[in-house]
């Protein structure tokens, strides 16, 4: 997972383009229960998450097959 600062364009490890997330629109995630995280999914191609209680500090960025596999280890079995 790569570290990185929402108003920063870094490059994307292995493709060569930028990652933008200044035109991300970040949620509260329905999996915090409230925790401070957020989750932004409309930029092309990942997934980013962050601590809602600094917007500006690191991102940790995931492909959205990974989050949501990560989502799904994480529900509770009935």
């Amino acid at each position: 997972m790569k570290l990185l600062k929402p108003a920063l364009d870094s490059p994307r490890e292995g493709s060569g383009g930028l990652i933008h997330l200044s035109g991300a629109v970040w949620r509260t995630s329905t999996r915090s229960n409230s925790e401070c995280v957020e989750m932004a999914d409309n930029p092309p191609g990942i997934v980013g998450v962050r601590n809602s209680k600094d917007p500006t500090g690191p991102v940790l960025m995931f492909a959205p097959a990974a989050w949501r596999a990560s989502a799904a280890a994480g529900r509770p079995t009935a």
